[in-house]
């Protein structure tokens, strides 16, 4: 099991009385890569970085292990739990107590339990931080940012978390973050799935999907996340912020702890299915919101 942290209670603070001293970032993918470059350009620090495929970049690093060796605080950005396992297993043998590794993916509870075991293991801190925010809020500093481990370790990364963010959320011990941005999984992809079939009951029944849009402005069905999708489902613009794959990883996730439990998530088992049918279908790199897409 994971040692309980103590509860953290400080908000905000001020990042002259933390300094940051040097900054790696493992993965650059749709996230890490503006994360990378928001870090740098706010950042009064070095910033290493490393991907698994090369980039022509003079501040990439050829291997992690060499981020590590050169940095103190590490941001992991990787895709979903083998590959965040396999990074840490990499760059394991150079943490140390000075390190400070925070893990951002969306993983299933037991992945997050075995990453804060490894690196717990070498005397380094470590943060269950996985992120609410798309690509535009990456790029914006604007990610909201779901934090679980001791109130020390979250301490220590506020200043380097306040570049990319417009809130830090302390979420108590480590794996609680990661249950957390599983249920709001849920909460979206149930959304979207919801105003698939709701789109494609007015196509069959042959009434202007306009009409929709001008009910919701007033309907309590609305929210934020059916504001962002609904015009991008209209123009069958699926350019991916979230993409299938990693709704339907989540879900998954999601339905196992629930298998686990005795648990039946009617809803999300089918919004599950729905997206992996897109991706049987090739679909698996556009916006989760192609669930939308009522000719597929």
């Amino acid at each position: 099991m994971i040692p309980q942290p103590e509860q953290n209670t400080t908000d905000h603070l001020d990042q002259a009385d933390h300094p940051v001293n040097s900054v790696g970032i493992l993965g650059l993918g749709i996230i890490g890569e503006r994360i990378a470059a928001h870090v740098r350009s706010h950042g009064n620090f070095p910033v290493f970085l490393w991907n698994r495929s090369a980039r022509p970049d003079l501040h990439c690093l050829a291997s992690p292990l060499d981020v590590v060796k050169s940095t103190e605080l590490i941001q992991i950005f990787v895709r979903d739990g083998v590959a965040l396992l396999e990074v840490l297993t990499q760059i394991a043998p150079a943490l140390t107590p000075r390190h400070l590794v925070l893990s951002h993916p969306t993983v299933s509870p037991l992945e997050i339990e075995k990453a804060a075991a490894i690196v717990l293991e070498k005397g380094a801190q470590f943060l269950d931080a996985p992120f609410t925010g798309s690509r535009d809020a990456a790029a914006a500093g604007k990610l909201i940012y779901y934090v679980g481990g001791s109130s020390k370790a979250i301490e220590r990364a506020t200043p380097l978390l306040k570049i990319s963010s417009q809130e830090i959320i302390s979420m108590g011990s480590i794996g609680t973050a990661t249950m957390i941005k599983l249920a709001t999984n849920i909460i979206m992809g149930v959304q979207i799935k919801g105003l698939a079939e709701a789109l494609t009951l007015l196509k069959v029944a042959d009434v202007s999907l306009d009409y929709l849009v001008r009910a919701l402005e007033q309907s309590a069905a609305n929210s934020p996340v059916i504001r962002m999708k609904l015009k991008k489902i209209l123009d069958s613009d699926f350019e991916p912020h979230f993409s299938t794959k990693n709704m339907l990883k989540d879900l998954e996730h999601s339905l196992n702890v629930a298998a686990d439990h005795d648990v039946n998530l009617a809803a999300t088992a089918v919004t599950a299915s729905s997206l992996k049918n897109l991706v049987t279908m090739g679909l698996g790199d556009q916006d989760y919101s192609v669930l939308g897409n009522v000719a597929a």
